[in-house]
């Protein structure tokens, strides 16, 4: 897909590849995403986690749309990814403490 960026030249915009430190977990991190963001009290569809940016971009002013976002600043999209990254790194962090003073306690 072709988009006029804010010189008025035409790129290329393509959604990111996500590419995993290890292979094979896509599935998996979606599945952590959507119980993170159950937790944070979003209504997520287990079939279709990423569409959760909808609703968190609705919570923070954001007009999130699948049809298109050029118009969006980088600061206001980074808000809805941050939140959700965010809040997915916490819970990681909070598992790993949990992992490690277990084996702590095994010693």
């Amino acid at each position: 897909m072709l988009r006029e960026n804010k010189w008025g030249d035409e790129a290329r915009m393509s959604r990111r590849n996500r590419k995993y430190a290890v292979p094979g977990v896509a599935r998996d991190m979606q599945t952590f995403k959507a119980e993170v963001m159950r937790r944070e009290g979003y209504d997520v569809d287990p079939n279709r986690p990423d569409d959760v940016k909808y609703e968190v971009a609705k919570d923070l002013g954001v007009p999130l749309s699948p049809d298109g976002n050029g118009e969006l600043t980088t600061e206001s999209v980074g808000h809805v990814g941050g939140k959700i990254g965010g809040s997915m790194v916490r819970e990681m962090i909070r598992l790993a403490q949990q992992q490690l003073a277990e084996k702590d306690g095994q010693k």
